[in-house]
């Protein structure tokens, strides 16, 4: 291998690196690295025995190797690979891959209809207008005098100075009069222009969230199930703050450039309409290098937007499970999957900072040699006679002035293609059609007793085996129901089919004999009473939390009355601030936050009152006032209720009036505890291996 690398350094010199980056023997085979050569003809194929090669589009695929005991590898050898990498750049072949942007198409975004361009700025244009259409009038109208102002400058200036080298004194001081008049007026518009176009982008902002975060909020639950919640913020936020610069900088300054451009042009085809024509070739060189430019820039901004989503997420998920990442000691992997979507931001960007100096170079260029060539053509001119020193001088100022705006056009207009392009997500996440459960209103019943039944009910969800089958439950009115079984058997699946948080594949369920599908979603949760296993808390006062999402006005009585059922009253009146403390994770234990979450519950006075896992992460003594909660309720002490159980803890569902044992996504025994335990079966054995693990535990504690 020795050998082989010497020969190919030999022949391709200038592109190796030197020979203390050559491979060392005795190692593994690691990565593939690409060289942009070609194999030379003294290159003999025994040498490479060591590794596996191939040609194709002139470049060799060689595999590498590092020291066995290395498993990250050796320094050389990774500055070897970015050597090779940069290299590249010198190569035909390996530009153009450079430039190509198609491998990291990736991420895929969530709806399939393209935005426009026309289409998002016509949206972006109404959001303002219905909002305060009269801030969008006087910043134009603004814009427009400045512009006149400004563009006439020239013109008056150029008079000014001649008719001062003419000696006409009354000319020259009207011209300055003239001249103070206009900046004083450009000045003041500009200011008027800027602070209303501010205005414009605070109320496109403040818009656009309001409607993002309205589309988000009212999809179906299984939308969240396939969308990662970093990106969603994402959008939320740096997406929408992109798009502010839309209509307060790019419209502006385009508006405002292209208003100058027209005047420049009127006022040179007035001096001279061929050498007006010339300039014009010139910008529209200009303009045909910025279509290849944009239509680069619109790719990358969607990728740079959809992986900074994606960093977000990673970021977001170990700020989330912090205490885990700690605890295993897996910071240097996630920092390694942070830089795994900032590498991929970096490739990006990259490209396309530099094409955007490619593009910036060839408006200088172009730039200079306008200004060479109105000099060249305009001293002809003089030479011949045709041209005046003013005129000269009136068209370099004026052709200069095309030439500028036209350059601050396509670059304002590049910059508005980015933003657009970047935040073409945004616009497709808010042609999204809220949820048919919040569209549709459907039946609300006189009263709600409670009464449930699952008909032949199955589901699965998306691309995933039958989870439930053929399900067939009777829960009647006020009645304490118990659901248990392995992980995994469709418990909780159960209870989201009842909120109607999915649809169920087959069958029916009904409540109080009428169709879940045919009741008023909003009016049955609003009946229905949650505790899942993990209470979610707001960061807002513990009074807030427990009213939180009650229907109906509640008064503090209420509340403190919710709280003594849910045996919760006794440790918040312990806090020096009592019912106004605000929530903190570090503040409330496992067991008073969901005692906190059950008086949430009760306080809604639900017909329906559902308890997923409520007592699965609790201690004993937590456990023990939970239980109370449960048989409060069972005992009529806050009104006609069926309550719904799912518990792993047989302690907890012992008391229940009926225990419905899954297993596999069916009900394969019913009964109440006694009953079950005669039939000897699947509950009888779940019973049997809890008693002997409680009974191993107390002879542990008591040896």
């Amino acid at each position: 291998m020795g050998i082989a690398y010497q020969n190919l350094r030999i022949s391709f010199s200038p592109y190796f690196p030197p020979a203390e980056f050559a491979p060392a023997s005795g190692c593994k085979l690691t990565a593939k690295l690409q060289f942009p050569i070609m194999i030379s003809s003294n290159c003999r194929s025994k040498d490479f025995e060591s590794s596996r090669y191939r040609v194709r589009n002139f470049s060799l695929m060689l595999q590498y190797m590092v020291p066995e005991n290395d498993g990250n590898g050796d320094e050389k050898f990774k500055s070897f690979g970015n050597w090779i990498r940069g290299s590249r750049l010198l190569f035909t072949g390996g530009s153009s891959s450079w430039w190509n942007l198609d491998e990291h198409k990736k991420v895929e975004i969530g709806a399939v209809k393209p935005v426009t361009v026309y289409l998002a700025l016509s949206r972006m244009w109404k959001l303002v207008w219905d909002s305060n259409r009269w801030v969008l009038l006087v910043a134009f109208g603004a814009l427009a005098m400045a512009a006149i102002a400004e563009i006439s400058m020239p013109n008056i200036l150029a008079e000014s100075i001649f008719s001062a080298s003419r000696g006409k004194t009354v000319v020259f001081a009207r011209k300055i009069q003239l001249l103070v008049i206009l900046s004083f007026t450009s000045g003041i518009c500009s200011g008027l222009r800027s602070g209303c176009f501010g205005v414009a982008n605070i109320i496109l902002v403040k818009h656009l969230r309001e409607l993002l975060y309205s589309a988000i909020l009212f999809q179906d639950i299984s939308f969240f199930d396939k969308e990662a919640v970093g990106n969603l913020t994402s959008r939320l936020g740096a997406d929408c703050q992109q798009l502010a610069h839309v209509i307060g900088n790019n419209i502006n300054l385009i508006t405002r450039n292209a208003l100058q451009a027209a005047g420049a042009l009127a006022n040179l085809l007035t001096l001279s309409w061929p050498l007006a024509i010339s300039t014009l070739v010139i910008c529209s060189v200009l303009s045909a290098i910025f279509l290849l430019y944009s239509r680069y820039v619109m790719r990358t901004a969607k990728l740079t937007r959809e992986f900074a989503a994606c960093a977000d997420e990673v970021a977001r998920e170990s700020f989330t499970l912090l205490k885990t990442i700690k605890i295993y000691g897996t910071e240097r992997k996630e920092v390694g999957r942070y830089n795994q979507w900032l590498d991929k931001l970096a490739f990006i960007n990259t490209r396309e900072s530099v094409a955007y100096g490619l593009w910036n170079m060839s408006f200088s260029t172009l730039y200079r040699s306008t200004q060479v060539f109105a000099v060249v053509l305009g001293g002809i001119s003089i030479l011949g006679g045709q041209t005046s020193a003013e005129q000269l001088t009136k068209y370099v100022l004026y052709c200069e002035w095309l030439i500028y705006a036209t350059w601050r056009i396509t670059d304002n207009l590049s910059s508005l293609l980015y933003s657009i392009a970047a935040s073409e997500t945004v616009f497709q996440l808010m042609d999204l059609l809220p949820s048919e459960q919040f569209l549709s209103k459907g039946v609300k019943l006189q009263e709600l007793t409670g009464h449930i039944q699952f008909v032949n009910v199955s589901f699965h969800y998306h691309q995933r085996d039958m989870l439930l089958e053929h399900i067939n439950i009777t829960i009647r009115t006020n009645e304490v129901v118990a659901l248990v079984g392995p992980s995994g058997c469709g418990k909780s699946t159960l209870v989201n089919l009842l909120l109607r948080l999915y649809e169920p594949t087959n069958g029916q369920i009904f409540i109080d004999g009428t169709p879940l599908r045919e009741l008023d979603i909003r009016w049955l949760r609003e009946k229905i009473g949650y505790v899942g296993q993990e209470p979610n808390l707001l960061h807002m006062d513990i009074k807030s939390n427990i009213r939180y999402g009650c229907p109906v006005d509640t008064t503090q009585e209420d509340i403190e009355l919710a709280a003594k059922q849910a045996c919760a009253h006794e440790f918040i009146s312990s806090f020096p601030n009592g019912y106004d403390t605000i929530v903190d994770d570090n503040l409330l234990s496992g067991g008073q936050k969901q005692r906190i979450a059950i008086a949430r519950a009760i306080l809604r006075n639900p017909a329906i009152l559902i308890f997923d896992e409520a007592t699965s992460a609790l201690d004993s003594e937590s456990e023990h006032y939970v239980k109370d909660a449960i048989s409060a309720l069972k005992d009529n002490q806050c009104g006609q209720k069926t309550v719904i159980v799912i518990a792993h803890r047989l302690s907890t569902i012992v008391a229940a009036d009926k225990i419905f044992v899954m297993d596999r996504g069916q009900v394969i025994e019913t009964g109440n505890h006694e009953e079950l335990l005669c039939k000897d079966g699947y509950y009888a054995r779940l019973v049997k291996v809890h008693n002997n693990v409680f009974t191993s535990v107390c002879s542990e504690q008591l040896d």
